[in-house]
């Protein structure tokens, strides 16, 4: 049990931020000195808790990190074949907005927006996720690169980034989607040569928590990014409701949190993990908050978010910390799931956990 004497969810946001404030400067943050989604997913939650709190030290460390990786010329060195690298784009377009006249934010911006020409992709359109991971689309690419791209149209015109990130959403349902339990797959193989990869369907066979966490994730913030005159924003809507609703089924009752293969909490070795719980909670928190979904969803969010606190931990002088986080992890079978190492205030779980907790500041009070 955590020893914070912290009663409020944007008091646990800023709880988390300042733990991992006090343990590393901005371009310490691991992995040090790289641009990189990690970072990325735990410093838009940093931003979130400064547009709610307007403390000055957390708008200033977020342009520290983007400030020690970007030069005055907008160069800056990231991976060039794969949607990660896309992810920490998002910090960029408040700095330029606010930037006097620097250009370095949206020249770093627009080598990101370049990825879309260059990055490889399947027979319909759908990008791979890495090089390496060729002909795979996988549910995290939504929110790597698709929040990216909405963003960037709004900010800089590029009306041509909506219909391809809509586009993208509509593959991964297309292909991912299962139509009895309303959960999508991790990742999809158009090639079915992955050694996971259905023969038939090209699919990956299990339902990971985190990707569908960034799957719910995208979606809601696509519907912040898109006008609701949009042709596709009612589409998403129905579709943001409908995953809440599947992922309410598999809520785990006693604890509040979701299990790491989600659709699986009955098999003993499968564990409860925090990212994806903390995902699914800022996801049926927005969903509430559209009117997408009724009691139940706002039964299960402020479930969900008392079971988060109720497993926080404390280190030896009282910092937060997060346990219970899976790490990285790539498509596979279940026990390549189940056996997966974890790893305490890993940044994308404090990130998403930080996400959730300003989502339901309006929903606890």
């Amino acid at each position: 049990m955590a020893e914070q004497t912290v009663t409020t969810p944007i008091g646990w946001a800023r709880a988390a931020c300042d733990s991992l404030m006090d343990r590393f400067a901005p371009e310490e943050l691991p992995p040090a000195g790289r641009w990189h989604y990690h970072q990325g997913v735990f410093l838009c939650g940093m931003e979130m808790v400064w547009e709610r709190t307007r403390e000055q030290r957390y708008d200033d460390y977020v342009k520290r990190y983007v400030d020690k990786l970007v030069d005055g010329q907008g160069n800056f060195a990231f991976a060039r074949d794969e949607l990660d690298a896309i992810q920490p784009g998002l910090l960029l377009f408040r700095l330029d907005e606010r930037s006097g006249g620097d250009r370095r934010y949206r020249i770093a911006a627009d080598k990101l927006r370049a990825l879309f020409h260059t990055l490889h992709r399947t027979s319909e359109g759908g990008f791979w996720h890495k090089d390496k991971y060729a002909y795979n689309m996988w549910l995290d690419g939504l929110y790597m690169g698709g929040v990216f791209a909405l963003k960037y149209a709004n900010a800089y015109g590029d009306a041509s980034l909506r219909e391809l990130a809509l586009q993208q959403e509509a593959l991964m349902r297309k292909h991912m989607l299962d139509g009895e339990n309303g959960l999508l797959y991790h990742a999809w193989d158009e090639s079915c040569e992955m050694p996971w990869a259905d023969p038939a369907t090209g699919r990956s066979p299990e339902f990971w928590g985190r990707s569908l966490g960034w799957y719910g994730l995208a979606v809601s913030q696509f519907l912040d990014e898109l006008p609701e005159t949009d042709p596709g924003w009612q589409e998403l809507a129905d579709q943001l409701a409908s995953l809440v609703e599947a992922l309410i089924r598999y809520q785990d009752e006693a604890s509040g949190l979701w299990y790491q293969v989600v659709d699986k909490g009955h098999l003993a070795d499968n564990w409860l993990e925090t990212s994806c719980s903390s995902l699914f909670v800022y996801t049926i928190a927005k969903a509430c908050k559209r009117g997408l979904i009724g009691e139940n969803g706002l039964e299960a969010a402020r479930r969900g978010y008392e079971g988060l606190i109720a497993v926080m931990e404390s280190d030896e002088r009282g910092r937060f910390v997060m346990p219970d986080i899976c790490i990285g992890t790539s498509a596979g079978d279940y026990e390549n799931y189940v056996t997966r190492p974890t790893s305490s205030n890993d940044l994308h779980g404090v990130g998403a956990f930080v996400m959730a907790c300003v989502e339901m500041e309006d929903l606890m009070a």
